[in-house]
Parts: C-alpha cells; structure tokens; sequence
C-alpha cells in the first residue's frame, strides 16, 4: 500500500519576541515552511489538537527555570496529540496516535524517545485532558503533595480551570469538602450543581476575599491548591489551619507582572499554624503516571469526573487563543484543532 500523499509546506508558528507583560499576537510569527521527512530513528506525526496552558507564558522568558526558555525564532513549544504518518524508528509505524512535546505546528518530526503511544480507546481530547498532564497535575500536586485526609477542606484557587475543576473532584473522591474560587457565577453554578464541589466562590463579586474564604471554610482550611497567586494566596493563606498544607502550582495572576511578582504578604500563618507551603513540577512524578492515569480512568469510567473543553478551531488562532487563559474566558481545558478533520 501506498503512503498517503503529504503537503509540501506546512505552517508552523514561531515566537518571534519576549513579550513584557500580556503577550500580544505580535509575540508570535506564523510562517510557511517545506515539510522535511524524518531521519533514522525520527516519526513525522500529524498533529491533531494542541493543548494551551498557562505554563506557557513562562517558556516566554529568557530566565531560569525547570525547563530551557523557548528559543527566538523557534516553534512555540507546546503539548499536542497527532498520528504518525511517517516512521523512521521500529516502535512506531503510520497510523499510531501520539503525544508529546510537537509545538505549535501541523507537523512535527521528532525522535522516537520523544513521542508516547496513547493507550488503545483514549481519544485525542481526553489525552491532553484529564488522562494528559493537567491529570497528572491535578492528581499528584493534590494527592502526593497536599496528602489531604478524609474530611479535610481543601481549598482550590482557579477552580474551574483544567487542573482545579480536578483537583476538587479528586479531594471529594477522597472524602474532603472542596471548596473552589472562581470569577463568575455561571462558573461557580459549573463547579457546585455539575462537578459536585461543597461551596464556591465569585472572586469577582465579593468585597473581602478574606472574609469569604472564612465563611465557607469555617473550620479553616486544610489543604490550598493554589493556581493563582497574589491576593487570593494571601486570602487563603489568612485561613489556613493546624498543620496546613499549600501547594504551589502556579500564579497565572502574576505572570504578565511588569513591576514585580506579588508575593505572599499573609506568610507568617504558615508559622502560626505549624503549616507548610510547597512547589512542585509535575515532570518530578513521571515514574508513576501509569498510576495516576489508571485511578482517573476508573474514575471517568464510574462517573465520578465531568470534564469539559474550550476548542479554538485552527493553529493560526492558537496565539489569540492563548489569551483567553490570561483574561478568564475559556471554559475548560482549551485546545486548538490543529487537522480540521480530528474528531
């Protein structure tokens, strides 16, 4: 059998400028490049969707950090899921759907140590979704790092987020009160009537965040997942109780800071109240994502997760896209359909 007949050219989308503050569509460049065939031991895949996360503004700047910063003029670095069209390497072969690290691109030729197959009856969608890396944020950043007890109250900061709408499902699973902020109402009727979370919180519609934190922890608040950073951390922070934990996953409310990261002003609680506050990066728990992955499975199947996605049509508006993750807009996991015809 023939192999199917490929485009010539293919676009691809570079980042052309690091971006002070918000990045802008000028941040990005897309352009059209001849689609070159893989070597020994390299696959070409047909990236299918691409997975926006927050954690992208970071590989923006040129500044240390857990992974090397995105080259100028390089493919926007990015998680994706496509097919293999061509293989060069014995464990692959065309047909085979794969994730990794393909970048903003309808087409990516990588090495073969650098793609995973996908489990047979995953779906693309649910690959970079739960059973992806905000899965295996979600599990990990509350189970390992939070270790949250039966009848604990765990806090979640961005709430109705790809990792937090799980995060709050998971500590319910595990016999917790949750409890998520969230700018809206409509997104906390989401977290309360459809993921099932104890109590929500409008961030946008109280004047005292403090004060709402402590309404709806009255006993305080034992495990805090924090996503956002600045003044919701230090709203949580001032309710923390007896031997808290607070896990770092992120501060999306200070990534595009241009006068300086606003840090927690509300940090001697974790004295007070004998409590720790921890970082961690997902990729240190790559050993035992098989775990993670299995647990959420039986629990999609059982029905014990909803989940939803926000999917932008097309790679050319993955950069407006992206923005939607800065101003609160998506609804979701937010994904790019990268091939029109990926279901």
């Amino acid at each position: 059998m023939s192999e199917p007949q490929l485009p010539a050219r293919q676009l691809q989308i570079l980042l052309a400028e690091r971006p002070i503050g918000r990045p802008g569509e000028q941040t990005f460049e897309a352009v059209h490049r001849p689609l070159e065939p893989p070597a020994e031991g390299e696959i070409l895949v047909r990236v299918t969707y691409l997975s926006l996360d927050p954690a992208m503004r970071g590989w923006m700047d040129d500044r240390p950090s857990y992974l090397p910063p995105v080259a100028l003029g390089a493919v926007m670095r990015g998680l994706a899921v496509g097919e293999v069209v061509r293989s060069r390497h014995d464990d692959f072969a065309p047909g085979d759907a794969v994730s990794g690290t393909f970048g903003w691109q309808e087409y990516a030729k990588v090495a073969g140590k650098d793609a995973s197959k996908l489990p047979p009856g995953v779906g693309w969608q649910l690959a970079l979704g739960p059973l992806g890396m905000v899965g295996m944020t979600a599990y990990f950043g509350l189970l390992a790092v939070g270790a949250p007890q039966a009848g604990d109250t765990v806090l979640v900061s961005g709430a109705a987020g790809a990792v937090g709408s799980l995060v709050g499902q998971i500590a319910r699973i595990h016999g917790c009160r949750a409890v998520g902020i969230a700018g809206g109402a409509d997104k906390c009727r989401y977290l309360e009537q459809t993921l099932g979370f104890d109590a929500s919180i409008d961030y946008k519609s109280v004047d005292d965040l403090s004060s709402a934190v402590r309404a709806a922890c009255p006993k305080g608040v034992d495990v805090y997942f924090d996503n956002v950073g600045g003044p919701v951390l230090d709203a949580a922070l001032a309710n923390i109780g007896r031997g808290a934990r607070v896990v770092i996953c992120g501060a999306i409310s200070q990534y595009n800071a241009t006068d300086g990261v606003q840090g927690p002003s509300n940090y001697l609680a974790l004295l007070v109240q004998r409590a720790r506050m921890e970082g961690f990066i997902v990729f240190d728990h790559a050993p035992r994502y098989g775990e993670a992955a299995r647990a959420i499975a039986g629990w999609l199947e059982a029905g014990k997760i909803h989940y939803r996605y926000d999917v932008v049509e097309g790679l050319s508006k993955a950069p407006r896209a992206l923005l939607k993750l800065f101003d609160g807009t998506n609804r979701g996991k937010l994904l790019v359909r990268v091939d029109p015809q990926a279901q």
